[in-house]
């Protein structure tokens, strides 16, 4: 780690970790003066333990987990744990990359609060958490097909959800656009344009 881009106080920390967890974790770029790290999903819960239970760090609420998605890149998703420690007043950043076929260890036996949080990074990103003892989708149905925050995930989505009067009940549709795509033709008077006609943008150029 180079804490030079830190604070005082992150500084201080940095080098902490450092000595505690070595070649367990690798720094990431600082931002906003806090740390972050990354380290691997064989090391994730090593790593967690060591900064929820060491004196010196006390990371003993987790924020939030949540995922990224990098479509081009080997290792496609980053998960992410945003950590608080009360007692210090840190705020840690912890970021795992994995691929698409790739488990990430849960933390629930660490952090309870994150069972929920796994769920969500499930239902949207399809990554799988080991260990996480419900993992069932949570935003979307469980016969939901695909994983909507992942970055080719069609905008208009596979199927949509209607109820019907005549059935009584929910029924599941491919998706289909209701209002054809519009192209304005800014030029036409046909378009309905206020006196004096201005274009879009026009008023930048003042």
């Amino acid at each position: 780690m180079q804490p030079k881009d830190l604070t005082p106080r992150y500084a201080t920390l940095a080098g902490a970790i450092e000595a505690k967890l070595g070649a367990r974790v690798e720094r990431l770029p600082t931002t906003c003066g806090e740390l972050g790290v990354s380290t691997l999903p064989g090391d994730l819960l090593e790593v967690c333990r060591a900064l929820r239970d060491e004196p010196d760090f006390k990371f003993e609420m987790l924020i939030d987990v949540c995922g990224v998605d990098y479509p081009d890149r080997e290792k496609r998703f980053d998960v992410v744990y945003n950590l608080l420690s009360l007692k210090h007043n840190y705020r840690i950043r912890v970021k795992v990359p994995v691929s698409e076929d790739e488990s990430v260890p849960s933390v629930v036996d660490l952090y309870p609060s994150a069972a929920w949080f796994e769920r969500e990074a499930y239902d949207l990103y399809g990554i799988f958490f080991d260990g996480n003892p419900d993992l069932r989708r949570i935003l979307t149905d469980y016969g939901f097909e695909g994983h909507p925050f992942r970055k080719d995930f069609p905008l208009t989505g596979y199927v949509e959800v209607r109820y019907d009067e005549e059935q009584k009940r929910v029924i599941y549709e491919p998706v289909k656009l209701t209002q054809e795509f519009r192209s304005f033709d800014f030029e036409s008077p046909w378009e309905g344009m206020l006196q004096p006609r201005r274009l879009p943008g026009d008023e930048k150029a003042k």
